[in-house]
């Protein structure tokens, strides 16, 4: 019998709504979310879970001093199997902003445009199965 593994997200949102949102885009898309309001809260829970965690989707713009790019910068120095996505509505990444094997989705988002962009950036092992169907 193979042993069923459940894909975990953190999420990373200053704005309260937005990270509601898209915990519950990424749980539809069959992940179990992690949700943190800042940079720093983001690393202190992935001090604690990290073995278990596969995406990071944050936000760019947030209070604390550590902002999305950072935090992304630091996520792929300490966890290096995590996958990560950087949101925005107002900044667009320039080159050396993010991890090379980071990805960019642009806010607002739609629950179509994450899952689709997930399906397109994600490794099929980092899938969970409602994104490994077509839609």
């Amino acid at each position: 019998m193979e042993k069923s593994t459940t894909l975990a997200a953190l999420v990373v949102d200053d704005d309260a709504l937005i990270l509601m949102h898209a915990c519950n885009i990424l749980e539809d898309a069959g992940f179990r979310c992690f949700d943190a309001c800042d940079g720093r809260a983001a690393v202190e829970l992935l001090d604690l879970h990290a073995t278990s965690i596969n995406l990071l989707f944050s936000d760019v713009e947030m209070p604390g001093g550590i902002d999305g790019f950072a935090l992304a910068r630091h996520v792929t120095e300490h966890w290096p199997h995590i996958e990560i996505v950087i949101a925005s509505g107002r900044i667009a990444p320039e080159p050396g902003d993010m991890p090379e094997h980071a990805t960019f989705v642009a806010k607002p988002f739609s629950a179509q445009k994450v899952h689709d962009h997930l399906r397109a950036s994600l490794p099929d092992t980092k899938k969970p199965e409602p994104l490994k169907t077509a839609v």
